[in-house]
């Protein structure tokens, strides 16, 4: 996508419904997918007004009007919810910014998306676990999130990535890479090729319980990292879910897995010294206890059962994505060096044999807190 220009960020600025002077405009955050303002607006009744600006990413999300109605359908019921146990709504999910002819999006000529949202005050992300607090808020609030949405209708919301979490169709696209090796990089990776293929079972798991109808599918927010929860800078509590662009039909076993791989693992995701990488007990402890008290009773005894499966399939399927880009020459995920890919393949398949060597203190855990409500 071509970079903003300044003409074309201030003339969208126009045709949203702000109110007040703008007396400033600034980049925002570190996300690397949409393109983020910060606007402060001076009004007459409540003196200075932060908002969002964001120009949506249209090569990731091809459909932005469904990405739009998923995000205020969602944030609607959140709302409802949160005024129902007296919370605060304006700080407690995002609020949606209409533009002036009352969408909740402005498409402007050269074809780009923009939406705006309140900005959510006296609150933080933070892109690194800085305190165990942090996570096990984290986890709270996206316990909270499963709750408030489980009687949303998880069918009637958009696909918007297609197949993201699909394990079992990921793993037969890396099958198709590994028999094309298309830039002959597949003699290199012998060990990681057979580790894969010998994980045909983990990849078809969920797939397997879902056709059976033992789980059920729920509005899951698929990007479920430390940073997309804001923190309220008083209370240290885990106030908001943020970036809903992946919100779909999913696996609650799923969001709660993408935690643990991301946040439970004791070195960078591209770690090269494969002996710093392990899954961290305490850290699984932590998010796993709150999550579940965040969840409020709403998930179902099978759903608790398998938190451990989805940590590791969610694990595993980051990993294959990363061997699969590797042995397709580095086309999706942005490299920074030479093999980058294998590096962060080998730290994920190193923390699923890590998860496998614990299996049995992960389940201990699960079951200790599975009465939580």
């Amino acid at each position: 996508m071509a970079q903003v220009t300044r003409e074309q960020r201030d003339e969208v600025i126009k045709k949203f419904r702000y109110e007040g002077e703008l007396i400033s405009v600034g980049t925002y955050g570190s996300g690397h997918i949409n393109d983020t303002y910060l606007l402060v607006f001076e009004t007459a009744k409540m003196g200075q007004v932060k908002v969002i600006l964001q120009r949506m990413n249209r090569i990731v999300f091809e459909r932005p009007v469904e990405l739009m109605e998923n995000i205020t359908g969602v944030t609607s019921h959140l709302r409802k919810k949160i005024i129902e146990n007296g919370g605060d709504p304006d700080r407690e999910t995002l609020n949606v910014i209409p533009a002036a002819d009352g969408k909740p999006y402005y498409r402007d000529p050269l074809g780009d998306y923009w939406r705006s949202y309140k900005f959510i005050t006296d609150a933080t992300s933070y892109d690194q676990v800085e305190k165990p607090e942090h996570f096990y808020q984290s986890a709270v609030a996206f316990g909270h999130f499963q709750r408030l949405l489980a009687d949303y209708p998880a069918e009637t919301l958009h696909e918007t990535i297609k197949g993201f979490h699909d394990t079992k169709a990921r793993f037969q696209v890396f099958k198709e890479a590994v028999e094309k090796d298309c830039v002959n990089r597949a003699a290199s990776v012998k060990d990681e090729i057979q580790f894969v293929l010998e994980r045909e079972e983990t990849a078809n798991f969920f797939s397997g319980l879902l056709s059976r109808g033992e789980l059920p599918i729920r509005v899951t927010h698929n990007d479920t990292k430390l940073n997309n929860i804001m923190i309220d800078n008083k209370t240290g509590k885990g106030i908001c879910v943020i970036d809903l662009d992946t919100v779909m039909p999913g696996l609650a076993v799923n969001d709660f897995g993408d935690s643990i791989r991301f946040g439970a693992s004791t070195a960078a995701e591209d770690e090269t010294d494969l002996s710093k990488v392990l899954c961290s007990m305490e850290l699984f402890e932590l998010y796993a206890k709150g999550f579940i008290k965040g969840c409020g009773g709403k998930l179902t005894d099978k759903e608790i059962e398998f938190m451990p499966m989805g940590a590791k399939a969610m694990t595993f399927e980051c990993g294959i994505r990363f061997l699969t880009d590797y042995l397709q020459g580095d086309t999706y995920f942005k490299i920074h060096r030479e093999n980058h890919n294998l590096d962060r393949c080998r730290t994920q398949f190193k923390l699923v044999e890590d998860m496998e060597h614990k299996w049995y203190t992960m389940k201990e855990i699960i079951e200790k807190y599975s009465s939580l409500t």
